[in-house]
């Protein structure tokens, strides 16, 4: 009995007739996405275009506050947060595995980390402007740029906290199965550990986009050696009416406010909370799950499964390249004592370069103002110091339970995401009027009243990361605690500390670095022609950015430095260190 084998050119169709293929069994769903996709691409040409135009230094920096320029505004906006946010995710996989694969790096840029999220953004904005301005002279994208990178330094470091922390917490089965297996290392990272990272990553991402809305007036309406300089944007538009005291206008920005993180939230991130659900670690599925009408709709579309096919070659390119290479996950053969001498050669390094550095500041301090420049932002710290312990500790005990009840309930987490968001992303400065208005009401002082606007920027992270620990609890755990009737306490102590404990760790470190950032512009309040001043080491780094004062920036700048990271080195790390080695899965 003969048999019909078909040849291989039938068998086989080349990708361009796969996908002709495909395409012709197109539905309205998939020209809808393309239509929706193209007019975003055409959305963000027109506005790209604005940021190329020419700009001198000398010009005014007036923004017009008509309110129906705000749409206009707030698409100018949300291209600079959406561009930091790409950039922070590359910065955050590069710099995150690079910390996590290698000891000595480690040793280098864990630390580093914890001084880049200390320095506030009016540190980073000061050298950003000048630089950015001289490298695209005459055109707006210096500015931009500068913009951006603000932007970025609010997002970028609570992402890499976030991920490095997920790789050093894997799963030891993922672990071992990826290494049995003898994966390369773009393998291991993009079929073992980005999956396992996926959960946090996405929150972390959700409250890092949040930390940028908080710091959008401070990126955009710009004041370095009384200079001022302001880029079309919602958080410029809202700075200038707060400087007015036009109470409508702030209004008017709040609603676009609103608006744009309700529209973000339903567009972008409810999609992505809903699709890293299959993300989750367990073995039993979960009697609910999250919904996202954008995800089933794209769902519905042939496009995601024909940009998987297209993108397929370039992963066969980066293994190709990784084989090529040698870049695999075999350990390497070298000696104790090699590899000692190799850790006491770059230890040797490293501190040679870093003491050079404080060298040259300390010698440019001393020449321009002495070395007693450090004294009295080292007091002011110890009030900040005491207003971020208060917020830490109590946004622990407010937002944990209430993070592990969103997290254990996809119900209630479609319902409180978009409310969270909100309240995360709303800037201090937008409540400037409230908070002036109530404090002289009161009579209370903002050296009380500051730890409230310190804590509009900082407990979110606890709450954020807390609600990505319980919901990376795997559902067979907590079917078993039901099952054998653990309750209160005891499920407490046996189950949801030990699941969250990892990810509350990295939201303890990034509030309490965002809570000092925050002090920079909850110390000092101003509205109209009224401004309230806490006594603090916000309050003076925001007074010396405002006067150009650049041995006083300088001085308050190192010493939030030397807070954070001794804070995280006393206090942080152990608890990270204890997450590493007694809560990991």
């Amino acid at each position: 009995m003969s048999s019909f084998r078909t040849s291989p050119a039938v068998s086989r169709k080349s990708l361009p007739l796969r996908l002709a293929g495909r395409m012709s069994r197109m539905t309205w769903v998939d020209i809808a996405v393309a239509a929706a996709v193209l007019v975003l691409l055409y959305m963000t040409v027109r506005v790209g275009q604005g940021t190329t135009v020419r700009f001198s230094t000398s010009q005014s920096a007036k923004i017009d506050t008509d309110p129906w320029q705000l749409p206009y505004y707030a698409a100018r906006s949300l291209l600079r947060m959406f561009v930091a946010l790409a950039l922070s995710t590359v910065f955050t996989f590069v710099y995150a595995l690079a910390a996590a694969r290698s000891r000595r790096l480690e040793r280098i840029l864990i630390p580093a980390l914890d001084i880049l999220q200390s320095v506030p953004v009016l540190g980073f904005l000061t050298v950003a402007v000048a630089g950015f301005v001289a490298l695209f002279p005459g055109s707006m994208l210096g500015l931009e740029c500068a913009s951006i990178f603000a932007i970025f330094t609010s997002q970028a470091w609570n992402m890499a906290f976030g991920f490095y922390h997920s790789l050093t917490s894997l799963p030891r089965e993922l672990d071992e199965l990826s290494r049995s297996f003898r994966f390369t290392r773009w393998m291991r990272f993009w079929k073992v550990e980005l999956p396992a990272g996926a959960i946090g990553l996405v929150w972390n991402g959700m409250m890092s986009f949040g930390g940028g809305w908080f710091f959008l007036v401070a990126s955009e309406a710009i004041s370095v050696g009384n200079k001022n300089f302001a880029l079309p944007g919602i958080g410029s538009y809202a700075g200038a009416a707060i400087i007015d005291g036009d109470l409508g206008k702030i209004g008017w920005a709040i609603l676009a406010m609103t608006v744009m993180v309700v529209g973000v939230n339903f567009f972008f991130w409810r999609p992505l909370t809903a699709w890293i659900e299959k993300f989750k670690y367990e073995q039993s599925e979960a009697s609910e799950i999250q919904r996202s009408v954008i995800l089933d709709f794209l769902r519905r579309s042939h496009w995601p499964h024909l940009l998987g096919r297209l993108l397929r070659p370039l992963g066969r390119g980066l293994a190709r390249a990784g084989r090529i290479f040698g870049i695999d996950d075999r350990p390497l053969t070298v000696s104790p004592r090699h590899r000692r001498t190799g850790d006491i050669a770059f230890a040797v390094v490293a501190g040679g370069l870093i003491l050079w550095g404080l060298a040259d500041l300390l010698d440019y301090l001393r020449d321009r103002s002495g070395l007693g420049v450090f004294g009295e932002p080292l007091l002011l710290g110890l009030a900040t110091l005491a207003r971020v312990i208060v917020v830490v500790v109590g946004a622990t005990l407010v937002w944990v339970p209430i993070g592990v009840h969103i997290g254990f309930s996809p119900r209630l987490t479609r319902i409180a995401q978009p409310l969270v968001q909100v309240l995360a992303s709303f800037p201090a400065n937008f409540l400037f009027p409230l908070a002036v208005w109530f404090f002289l009401r009161t009579g209370l002082s903002l050296d009380v009243g500051g730890v409230l606007l310190m804590a509009l920027g900082a407990q979110w992270y606890i709450l954020f990361n807390t609600i990505a620990g319980a919901m990376s609890i795997p559902t067979d755990l907590r079917e078993a605690m039901d099952d054998l009737g653990v309750r209160g306490w005891q499920r407490w102590r046996r189950l949801i500390l030990p699941g969250i404990f990892p990810s509350y760790v990295t939201g303890g470190i990034t509030a309490s670095g965002g809570a000092w950032n925050a002090s920079i512009v909850s110390e000092i309040v101003p509205f109209g022609t009224t401004t309230l001043t806490a006594t603090g080491l916000g309050a003076y780094i925001s007074h010396a950015t405002a006067d150009g004062n650049y041995p006083h920036l300088l001085a308050g700048v190192a010493v939030m430095s030397l807070y954070v990271v001794g804070l995280n080195r006393l206090f942080w790390r152990r608890l990270h260190r204890l997450a590493e080695t007694r809560y990991t899965t």
